[in-house]
């Protein structure tokens, strides 16, 4: 009996992190399927739109790097819980919202809520578990995730196909508060927290990582990242959604099956970059994902999702290699470093949702891909710059999903 007990209690860490990250994703990008849909019914075009992606991702970027030194000073679980519990009431209100612009404010207040579980999560892991056990258990917090970003817009597609897209928020809503429940059941309180000095100095920590210039250039990267994915996988929405393809939420949602391959081939990442080294792996990731942005282009819809397919393994193996790069380049503060770089991260989606819908606008999809085949150039010539070989072979860190 004593025995099984610790092992039900990892089983149930183990289970906890993982629901951490699928309930922030299956929220952040859920309406990304329905778009087309959205700009239908409010009368709106697809740059105004994009504005509900700009809002949810604007406000991750605004509270995450405040989040690491409150949860240094409050304590983790606490935070984790407390903000899962939030977030169900912003999805409820998004689902009512009888206007665009009162759907684009709670989309608003979702963003600041999410950054205090994922962020958060990540730091659980880093403490809690042993150094042998941690990569692991990122993994599972990196699955979770990815199943979220999937989720939340397939299945948003569908139900908003079949009872309409209002109930589909709903249904995201109740999954997030059953989340919340399970998390505080199954999550035990850390053990191993030391608490901060308090906010002050953790923010001074803060500010000194603007003086690493690898850490500089690693967020910069971070940029691009999500960047590009806003940019392409929410105008590829309307593109599709229009003639020839005429295609409806729900395979609008199913075209998001592609990010299941970037989740399968991430785990390798480690591998290749102890195999290949870091700057060099990056560039060949960063030039086979310009060939994938280049086959959306194409006429056929196999060739835009085999793009799309590519365009979705090849960001995640980039997120997940810059994100490992920022946990060994920070050797202190490694909590606020990790925010600052969703920080960047999630500014970069806010520019790619709002400069793609000036793209769009003036040259539809096409205009999109060249905005992003410009920032892989110029996140390609930053690695290869900027990036040095210290810690070239450390292993990927966990890494958010876009």
């Amino acid at each position: 009996m004593n025995a099984a007990a610790p092992r039900q209690s990892y089983a149930a860490r183990r289970l906890a992190v993982t629901l951490a990250g699928y309930c922030a994703f299956i929220n952040l990008y859920a309406p990304q399927a329905i778009l087309p849909l959205l700009a239908q019914e409010f009368g709106a075009g697809a740059a105004e739109v994009s504005a509900i992606m700009t809002a949810g991702t604007l406000a991750v970027a605004l509270i995450a790097p405040f989040i690491g030194t409150v949860a240094d000073v409050l304590g983790r679980k606490r935070v984790i819980v407390t903000a899962m519990l939030m977030l169900a009431g912003p999805t409820i209100m998004a689902a009512l919202a009888p206007t665009l612009h009162e759907l684009i404010f709670w989309r608003f207040v979702q963003g600041l809520v999410l950054p205090p579980i994922f962020a958060v999560t990540i730091a659980y892991i880093g403490e809690e578990w042993p150094a042998g056990e941690a990569t692991a258990a990122a993994g599972l917090y990196t699955t979770g995730a990815s199943l979220g970003g999937f989720s939340g817009r397939f299945f948003t597609g569908i139900l908003a196909d079949w009872v309409g897209w209002r109930y589909a928020f709903a249904a995201l809503a109740a999954v997030t508060l059953a989340g919340a429940f399970a998390m505080m059941a199954l999550l035990p309180r850390e053990k191993k927290f030391v608490r901060s000095a308090g906010l002050l100095e953790s923010g001074r920590q803060m500010l000194r990582h603007f003086h690493n210039p690898q850490l500089v250039a690693t967020y910069a990267v971070g940029f691009g990242v999500l960047f590009n994915f806003l940019c392409t996988f929410t105008y590829i929405s309307f593109h599709l959604a229009a003639p020839p393809y005429l295609l409806s939420a729900s395979f609008l949602g199913a075209i998001f099956i592609t990010y299941l391959a970037g989740s399968a081939l991430t785990p390798l990442a480690g591998w290749a970059v102890t195999r290949f080294g870091r700057r060099h792996f990056m560039i060949g990731v960063i030039a086979v994902w310009m060939a994938g942005i280049l086959l959306t282009l194409a006429s056929p819809l196999p060739i835009i999702v085999l793009g799309l397919t590519l365009c979705a393994a090849c960001g995640l193996i980039c997120q997940a290699v810059s994100t490992g790069y920022v946990t060994v380049t920070a050797q202190a503060g490694r909590s606020s470093a990790v925010g600052l770089y969703a920080t960047s991260f999630y500014v970069g989606g806010s520019f790619g949702a709002a400069v793609g819908g000036i793209a769009w606008t003036l040259g539809r999809y096409p205009a999109c891909a060249a905005l992003v085949v410009a920032m892989l150039v110029i996140m390609a010539v930053i690695v290869a710059t900027a990036w040095t070989r210290t810690a070239a072979t450390a292993s990927p860190g966990p890494i958010e999903p876009p």
